[in-house]
């Protein structure tokens, strides 16, 4: 079997297909948090390519902190590597953030303002009203489903200790139905009766002309 060649060199010593045209693909796709494979696209290069470069750069990066003497050869798949690997964390973390939002409620979808005529002063009053979204228990299953599977995911069991008059009885495993489990926590929320918007102390309504709004 003939030796494998090295791969060639640019006038800067970056390896000709790893350009910085082509690294700068790779980090742009990676910070939007797609595939590798859509990533490696992107870039027009083969998803094989791009799992080889990463796993030289990995090595490598691996060798460096254990104390061995770095590579030169392989600086531009280490830099590679951690620019992609700091690229999908951020955008990890982006995800995540906007998941919690969802599930904290609170996002404003609306703004209306509303000018009206105060009958007592004459002046005009402006009202800025929003509205929020409510929040999602969805959300946040969705997240317990992924970052905790063991406990949550849809395989997942539930060590149920039965108690009663005998206390003898052991404690039995019960299959979590997580559907069902989210069903009942949103008739649950949705039962939940909030408060109405606060009124003046004497329960007043200011009598106002409406202007524009």
């Amino acid at each position: 079997m003939p030796p494998r060649r090295k791969p060639r060199r640019s006038k800067n010593g970056r390896p000709s297909l790893l350009s910085e045209e082509v690294e700068a693909r790779i980090i742009a796709a990676s910070r939007s948090g797609i595939a590798v494979e859509l990533a490696a696209e992107a870039a027009g290069i083969s998803s094989a390519t791009y799992r080889r470069w990463m796993a030289r750069g990995r090595t490598e990066a691996a060798a460096r902190e254990d104390g061995q003497k770095p590579n030169p050869e392989e600086a531009p798949y280490v830099e590679l590597f951690e620019k992609v690997r700091t690229a999908r964390a951020m955008a990890a973390a982006r995800a995540m953030a906007n998941i919690r939002r969802v599930a904290d409620g609170g996002i404003v979808t609306k703004v209306t303002t509303r000018r009206f005529r105060d009958s007592a002063t004459g002046q005009i009053v402006e009202e800025v009203t929003e509205d929020r979204t409510a929040p999602d228990w969805r959300a946040d299953a969705w997240y317990l489903e992924r970052q905790h599977h063991h406990h949550y995911g849809k395989d997942a069991a539930l060590a149920i200790e039965i108690t009663g008059m005998d206390s003898s009885q052991s404690a039995q495993e019960e299959r979590v139905d997580l559907t069902a489990l989210a069903e009942r926590l949103n008739r649950s929320l949705f039962a939940v009766q909030y408060p109405e918007p606060a009124e003046l102390e004497d329960g007043s309504v200011v009598d106002a002309e409406v202007v524009d709004g």
